[in-house]
């Protein structure tokens, strides 16, 4: 038996201090950790519910940092961390929040008038852009005055701004309003001369264009001439709007672009004083003109930012939300938010699950409280099982005896139409992007691009189907066939069920499918849409199929979303208060969390990428209804 080696007095006094300074150091790891604890629950306990009083003789300053959303897609956590940190890449403004608060102000006598920058918005398309336009017209015909002001604007955040009754743009800044364009990259001979990767493309209608980059140098004939169709369609209708806001000659304003170079020119390249020239704008003036402009016809205050009594809009939304009542078990009407690609599988917010959104839509079948449904549509499609699973969950909810109303955004195109087509009626802005009824499936295979450094597939099979979707092997004509009828079978699917939802003949539904897109008012010529309005008519209508009255105060709406881990809320409270923001706002090792947002990965790449992942069972290879029909 050996015996236990004894140190020696220097290796003992070495491990001495070792295990001291390991003592030390978890204690003040703790004592830091609790410390922090300690410092998180007394913010809490301080913020409480604490909300900032709107005062008499306010101005509402709506200045929204972000993209304009239907659903946050940033996590609650890194939202208020970001927000914390006075990081606004990952900003985020809901539409719904920019909706009611607009609403509120209307009939709020504290709140006299309304300082607009919407400069630092972002937007993905004209419907909800023209919903936010519509509320602010109406803020304005209250008898509310708004004032909007800009270093820039581009096209989007200019159809806001010109909702106002007086319009200033920073001399220094400018605007240029140049039309709609959609371009994109074509992968053909980078992907099949270069690399040698062959992409076989299945697909029924000649205007389903969404894969044509994989096959293609070139946008088809087909494809400009629809996307043309629908594009001049909304331009023709964004001039229309700015001409009725600004009252402006609709021919004039549109003819100024064929001598818009000359135009500029002519004010020797200012862009300002351009817009000026063009009563695009009122005047020119400085974020300290406007806060000089705002005292003199509001009320001063030396403790506030610009010197002029002010609530912001986020201020102004805490204030809302602290004086609703609490949505117990009455009845209401329940919104769920379906926005982003369609994919099978839980997704978070920002990407439709198909399984996560079902269960969002069971969720309100199986809650009693729930008497109707909206389904607010913002999504270019995807999958199109995924897409299947959620428009089955409408039929459930229609069978189970409540009404569902879809809303559509921006974009509601492919497989966006496809979970909407069941609706007890459909609703769109007449800019919404729309139809799209259509399938498609890709097969990248790799041979050739193997081969390129000396690689090779070979081996044997008990059939001459078996390993016939292999990547690394040629596509085998009897492979071929299985997948075009696979598609066509799919597109008879589409068809029929939106044939069979909107009352129609197949042969009709096919003349307006194909794969073509329409804006929302050539939609509802066709029929593929019933009436004009946005969100909150789509509400209305819900509730008044559901007879819980004609009037917004005679019902309640809950959203229907993920809901917040008891960390997310515990963190997010600590670092929206005072104390929280303090605290992160000063540390580098907190900023260091903060996710960085990288450009986003191409769109069509990626899409083909996930051609690529396999399926097990069923059908042998992925079909999509997606639409690329953004601008």
């Amino acid at each position: 038996m050996n015996e236990p080696q004894r140190r020696g007095p220097v290796a003992s006094i070495l491990i001495g201090i070792w295990d001291a300074m390991n003592f030390t150091r978890r204690l003040v790891f703790n004592l830091l950790f609790f410390g922090f604890l300690l410092v998180v629950l007394a913010a809490l306990g301080t913020s409480g519910k604490r909300v900032m009083p709107v005062q008499d003789g306010s101005t509402l300053v709506i200045a929204p940092e972000g993209v304009l959303v239907e659903q946050y897609s940033v996590d609650a956590t890194s939202r208020a961390l970001a927000e914390a940190l006075g990081d606004s890449r990952a900003s985020e403004v809901q539409l719904r929040d920019l909706l009611r608060a607009l609403e509120a102000a209307k009939t709020d006598k504290r709140i006299e008038r309304v300082l607009l920058r919407v400069d630092r918005m972002s937007f993905s398309g004209y419907a909800s852009i023209r919903e936010v336009a519509e509320a602010l017209a109406d803020l304005r015909a209250s008898g509310k005055q708004v004032v909007a002001f800009g270093e820039s604007f581009d096209q989007g955040q200019y159809l806001l701004a010109a909702q106002a009754n007086e319009i200033y743009l920073d001399p220094m800044g400018g605007m240029i309003l140049e039309g709609l364009s959609r371009y994109r990259q074509y992968f053909r001979e980078g992907l099949q001369d270069k690399l040698g990767v062959d992409v076989h493309l299945f697909k029924v209608g000649e205007f389903k264009s969404a894969a044509e980059p994989y096959v293609l140098d070139a946008a088809s004939p087909e494809s400009k001439e629809a996307d043309l169709f629908w594009m001049n369609d909304i331009w023709q209708r964004y001039l229309a709007d700015i001409a009725k806001a600004r009252k402006l000659d609709p021919k004039q304003l549109a003819a100024s672009f064929d001598t818009l170079p000359a135009d500029i020119a002519s004010a020797q390249g200012d862009l300002a004083k351009f817009a000026l020239q063009k009563k695009w704008v009122d005047g020119l003036k400085t974020q300290e003109q406007i806060e000089d402009l705002l005292i003199e016809r509001g009320t001063a205050d030396e403790q506030a930012e610009g010197g002029f009594r002010q609530i912001s809009l986020n201020g102004y939304l805490a204030h809302l939300d602290g004086t609703l009542p609490t949505l117990g078990k009455d009845d209401h009407v329940a919104v769920v938010v379906a926005e982003g690609e369609i994919t099978g599988g839980d997704q978070p917010p920002g990407t439709v699950g198909g399984e996560s959104t079902a269960a969002l839509l069971r969720e309100a079948r199986d809650d009693d409280s729930v008497k109707a449904l909206v389904l607010r549509v913002d999504s270019p499609g995807g999958e199109v099982f995924a897409s299947e699973q959620i428009r089955r969950e409408i039929v459930a909810l229609k069978k189970a005896g409540k009404p569902v109303v879809v809303s559509m955004g921006d974009l509601a195109a492919s497989g966006g139409y496809w979970i909407s087509m069941d609706a007890d009626r459909i609703y769109a802005d007449p800019s919404t992007v729309t139809g799209s009824i259509g399938i498609y499936g890709m097969i990248p295979t790799f041979s050739r691009a193997l081969e390129k450094v000396g690689v090779r597939t070979d081996g044997v099979s008990t059939t001459a189907f078996a390993g016939g979707f292999d990547v690394t092997r040629p596509l085998s004509p009897g492979v071929s066939q299985v997948m075009q009828s696979v598609i066509e079978k799919g597109y008879r699917d589409f068809t029929g069920k939106v044939a069979q939802a909107r009352k129609k003949p197949v042969a009709d539904v096919d003349a307006v499918a194909r794969g073509r897109v329409w804006s929302g008012a050539q939609a509802k010529e066709r029929g593929l849409v019933d009436a004009f309005g946005g969100l909150r008519t789509a509400i209305a209508d819900a509730a008044k199929r559901a007879k819980l009255g004609d009037k917004p105060s005679d019902y309640r709406v809950r959203y229907i979303e993920l809901q917040l881990t008891p960390f997310e809320q515990l963190f997010g409270k600590f670092a929206i208060s005072a104390m929280g923001r303090s605290m992160l706002g000063h540390s580098d090792i907190a900023r260091s969390l903060v996710a960085k947002v990288v450009p986003q990965a191409d769109r069509d790449l990626r899409m083909l990428e996930r051609a690529m992942e396999p399926r097990t069972g069923g059908s042998p290879a992925k079909t999509f209804a997606y639409c690329f029909c953004g601008f």
